[in-house]
């Protein structure tokens, strides 16, 4: 395989037609070695259009949701971000180029070791993984100037979105299969947020995040 053609053919024909047009997202996708933070099994499957198996039945997102969530966070160098479900490494990877500091929940142990190693091969070292349920965030370490939640969740947690800085934003993919929406959630005054539809996707779900109750009769 031809690696640097197959992470050409990602960007340009996967992820350039959803929408994913920001110059320094395209570039950081273009620098940073997917093919690292992929199982050496599934080596082949780094560059497709699918979600690549990782141990305990997780997987990574398909490239073009993760450069669409990336894009839409709109981080800048100097802010702090939380991120829940580290997977492999890889989302970690593009926000810790793109922020100053990223702490990651991984509810697996195996996949905290992963993304550790991962990371620490690729060089990145501005990306703390604790390994436990980031379902509750962590306010001690908050406030953050974005939380993004790497799968998908039945409904976001007011206690996540307290967590914000005023500014702040949280991107999540919200709903029940099959319908599935990206949200950025702005936070704007201490007691006010502003939620934005982004897009339409499906994704696995995160550990540890509560269900609805279902009905009764």
């Amino acid at each position: 395989m031809n690696v640097e053609q197959a992470r050409f053919n990602m960007i340009e024909q996967q992820i350039r037609p959803w929408n994913v047009l920001d110059p320094a997202v395209l570039s950081l996708l273009a620098a940073v070695k997917r093919e690292d933070f992929v199982p050496a099994a599934h080596r082949s499957l780094a560059f497709m259009d699918i979600e690549v198996p990782l141990p305990g039945g997780q997987v990574m997102l398909a490239p073009r949701v993760e450069a669409r969530l990336l894009q839409d966070l709109g981080l800048h160098r100097h802010e702090k971000v939380l991120e829940i479900g580290s997977g492999s490494g890889f989302m970690a990877a593009l926000l810790a180029h793109r922020a100053q500091q990223v702490v990651s929940y991984e509810i697996r142990p195996e996949l905290a070791a992963m993304a550790r190693e991962n990371l620490r091969h690729a060089m990145v070292m501005n990306v703390e993984v604790r390994q436990g349920d980031g379902s509750a965030g962590d306010a001690a370490r908050g406030p953050w100037d974005a939380i993004l939640l790497s799968g998908s969740v039945a409904e976001l947690p007011q206690a996540l979105l307290q967590q914000l800085k005023v500014g702040g934003r949280l991107m999540a993919i919200v709903g029940g299969d099959p319908v599935m929406r990206a949200l950025r959630v702005t936070r704007t005054g201490e007691d006010s947020w502003r939620r934005e539809e982004m897009f339409d996707t499906v994704a696995p779900r995160l550990e540890g995040f509560a269900e609805p109750g279902a009905f009764r009769f």
